[in-house]
């Protein structure tokens, strides 16, 4: 069976994209990842005989795999073309999930005030903190305090063995 899986996953994928990359996952199912579209289908053995589940979802920007967004089994049985459909169909549901349900509609700028950015925005540390000035805690001060006790005491041992 997974033979066969990877023959079917490698048939779709040069169906499907240009570039693509076919590999296999660690549950033993295969995954055909499209890099320039920002997607992967996932083929894995189901529980009848024959049976393929398929799975879509979106490759994120670090590179990582998104949960899959679709899903749907399929028979192998059924040839490359109808599979090929099958994961056209989850590969667009997958994409319009991805998508911005509505858009936000954008507010014209205030033509007596010019528009500032995110950052100019952003309140300035100090304002942040109430006001005052960076500073090191209560707690700090007791690790510190707690660090040099710790090398006093193994500075007197040591001077106290070796006179």
């Amino acid at each position: 069976m997974s033979a066969q899986l990877r023959e079917t996953a490698t048939e779709l994928a040069d169906i499907l994209w240009r570039e693509h990359t076919v590999y296999r996952d660690r549950a033993g199912g295969v995954v055909i990842r499209g890099e320039h579209v920002q997607r992967w289908i996932s083929l894995a053995p189901s529980g009848g005989r024959d049976e393929v589940l398929l799975r879509a979802g979106r490759i994120l920007d670090g590179g990582t795999t998104a949960p899959a967004r679709s899903e749907a089994v399929a028979s192998l049985t059924a040839g490359t073309s109808e599979l090929a459909a099958i994961c056209r169909r989850l590969l667009a549901d997958a994409a319009a999930d991805a998508a911005p349900s509505t858009p936000r509609p954008s507010r014209p700028a205030s033509p007596r005030r010019p528009r500032q950015s995110k950052r100019s925005e952003r309140p300035k540390r100090s304002e942040r903190s109430g006001g005052k000035g960076r500073h090191t805690s209560l707690g700090s001060w007791v690790v510190i305090l707690c660090v040099i006790g710790v090398v006093a005491l193994y500075a007197y041992n040591v001077a106290r063995v070796y006179p």
